[in-house]
C-alpha cells in the first residue's frame, strides 16, 4: 500500500523538522564545546542532515507547485527553496555572505507558504490551472 500524503502537509512536517534541526544545532554544539575542547566544529553527518532536508523540501515543493492554482505561490515556494539552498551552501563553504541565523527566514517561509497553499490554493479534481 502506498502512503498518500498531501504535498503541503509533507512540506509542513519536513519544514518544521528542518527548523527544529536549525534551532537545535547551536545548543547541541555549544554544550559539546563546553564539555569537549577537541572537535568543537559541526560533524559532517550533522551537516548532511541539511542536505537531506533540502532534498525532501524539493520533493514537497515540486508536488505542491504542481497542485496549486496560484502562479505566485509556485514562484514563492521555489524562490524560498532557492534561498534556503543558497543559505545551506553558504554555511557549508563558510563564505560569510549571510549570517548563520538567516536560515530561519527561508525555512519559515517554506512552512508558512505550505500552510497557506494547503488552505487557499486548491486545484480542481479534473485539472489544475496555475494562474
Amino acid at each position: 500500500m502506498i502512503l498518500k500524503i498531501n504535498a503541503d502537509t509533507f512540506g509542513i512536517i519536513s519544514g518544521s523538522l528542518c527548523l527544529v534541526h536549525c534551532v537545535a544545532t547551536p545548543f547541541l554544539f555549544i554544550a559539546r564545546a563546553c564539555t569537549d575542547t577537541c572537535c568543537s566544529s559541526t560533524p559532517v553527518w550533522w551537516q548532511l542532515v541539511d542536505y537531506l532536508f533540502i532534498v525532501i523540501s524539493f520533493a514537497a515543493i515540486y508536488y505542491a507547485s504542481k497542485n496549486t492554482n496560484k502562479k505566485w505561490m509556485q514562484i514563492a515556494l521555489w524562490s524560498s527553496w532557492a534561498v534556503l539552498l543558497f543559505t545551506i551552501l553558504n554555511e557549508t563553504f563558510e563564505t560569510g555572505l549571510l549570517p548563520e541565523m538567516f536560515i530561519y527566514f527561508p525555512a519559515s517561509a517554506i512552512v508558512g507558504l505550505h500552510f497557506y497553499n494547503r488552505r487557499y490554493c486548491k486545484c480542481a479534481k479534473d485539472k489544475c490551472c496555475a494562474s
